[in-house]
């Protein structure tokens, strides 16, 4: 092989792992979250003005991270280089000008190519993508030089396994709450902790006043605003970020007692007692199967001294009519939409808050009952279900262990072939 060779071998197998690499990590943080990468794709549907499809944004959302990590896979593993290539090449060509008209239009705050897991700007997610595209072109033009390392019957195996992998793995993520939690409401945050930034990072802004003469407005600074001028007239006031600074991990986080109408954030956040919090950012749209538990667990809550209330962002009439239909007693309080669906991936699901940390939480089939066993045995954030690097290698035994088999496999079988063919030349030559 001559240099020249040699030079374009080591920029194919580089490109390949960039772009493979690249890939498996994005399809699986977002195959992770499904349901958060399905919201990113309604808030598109919006910028484009086509709710109408919001229906199928989660299988879409299930196939693209599925798609996307099966390419990754399929080019770190070398199996089926050309469909494969072509794949990756046309996955850039699409998303590189869709992400070109993201930076430039800022339709969403990030493009979520990376779920919840690691928040990119617009521009950084473009440049990524020029990156990437390069890499999908170099891929294109030498393809053959991938080494593969499974042979073609090995292969096939392989690609069903992976497959099998990726869709059972989203659709898990799905069904139950997220294996791996990027959110700043997972298990063992502290709320309070989220919502501050340093105020010395954070972004500087200007009060700007808007003033009115002879029917043109004109905005002013605090320094030379005609506060002692009487032909202007004061038409109102806006607040103007001169330097963007660090964000809180949460914004906004406003809960609202129904009937009063008074925030009863802090409350909730500095109580020192255990607060269940039923989340649905829907009533409408959610599920009534175990709403008994929740009945359950509202009862246990009253009679231990406990807080339980149900957080929506449902109207007010249709609140009170749900709450008629199901014959519930529950202490109802209005939050935003967003922030509920971000809260926890469950429509319902459960979480528990002390001191404004959040100790536990449940989609609506696992809430435990808190009558035979308490509270306080649900009150530990230790063991598997928190433990990150636990469970990663739990999925990465799941995810290389048959790989690996597959790959023994494939030396032996390839190894009896070639005996096979040795014998077979050897006895042809006596004769």
């Amino acid at each position: 092989m001559n240099s020249r060779n040699k030079l374009i071998k080591i920029i194919t197998e580089l490109s390949r792992i960039i772009v493979g690499v690249t890939f498996v990590f994005s399809g699986f943080v977002k195959a992770v979250d499904p349901l958060g990468f399905t919201y990113k794709i309604q808030d598109y549907l919006i910028s484009f003005n086509l709710t109408e499809f919001f229906p199928l944004a989660l299988p879409a959302a299930v196939i693209l991270v599925v798609f996307e990590f099966l390419i990754g896979a399929f080019l770190l593993l070398g199996i089926y280089r050309k469909p494969t290539v072509i794949l990756a090449a046309v996955f850039m060509a699409f998303f590189l000008p869709l992400t070109l008209w993201i930076a430039l239009k800022n339709p969403v705050k990030d493009c979520g190519c990376f779920g919840d897991a690691l928040i990119i700007s617009n521009w950084e997610t473009f440049y990524k993508n020029i990156v990437l595209g390069i890499c999908a072109f170099v891929l294109l033009l030498y393809y053959k030089k991938i080494t593969p390392l499974f042979s073609a019957k090995a292969a096939r195996w392989a690609a069903i396994f992976l497959v099998i992998f990726g869709f059972a793995f989203a659709v898990y993520n799905v069904v139950e709450l997220p294996v791996f939690d990027f959110r700043p409401f997972h298990i063992g945050a502290n709320i309070p902790e989220n919502m501050y930034v340093d105020p010395t990072k954070a972004d500087v802004v200007e009060n700007v006043f808007i003033y009115s003469k002879d029917d043109v407005e004109q905005e002013f600074t605090e320094e030379n605003y005609p506060w002692n001028d009487s032909t202007w007239t004061f038409v109102g006031m806006k607040t103007k970020v001169i330097k963007e600074g660090e964000k809180p991990k949460i914004e906004d986080f406003h809960i609202a007692d129904l009937v009063t109408g008074e925030d009863i954030t802090q409350q909730i956040l500095s109580d020192a007692n255990y607060n269940f919090l039923m989340v649905s950012y829907l009533l409408e749209e959610m599920s009534e199967k175990y709403l008994n538990d929740f009945k359950n667990t509202a009862n246990f809550a009253e009679n231990n001294g406990f807080n339980f209330y149900c957080i929506t962002s449902s109207s007010a009439h249709y609140i009170e009519k749900w709450s008629v239909k199901n014959n519930t007693d529950f202490r109802f309080a209005h939050a935003d939409e967003r922030m509920l669906k971000t809260m926890i991936r469950a429509n319902p699901g459960l979480m528990l808050l002390k001191n404004g940390n959040v100790i536990n939480m449940w989609n609506d089939s696992e809430i435990p009952d808190f009558d035979s066993k308490g509270v306080k045995n649900f009150a530990k954030t230790e063991g598997l279900k928190t433990n990150f690097w636990g469970k990663l290698m739990v999925i990465l035994l799941i995810f290389l262990i048959p790989l690996l088999l597959l790959k023994l496999w494939d030396i032996r079988s390839t190894g009896k072939s070639n005996n096979t063919t040795v014998l077979c030349q050897v006895k042809s030559s006596e004769y």
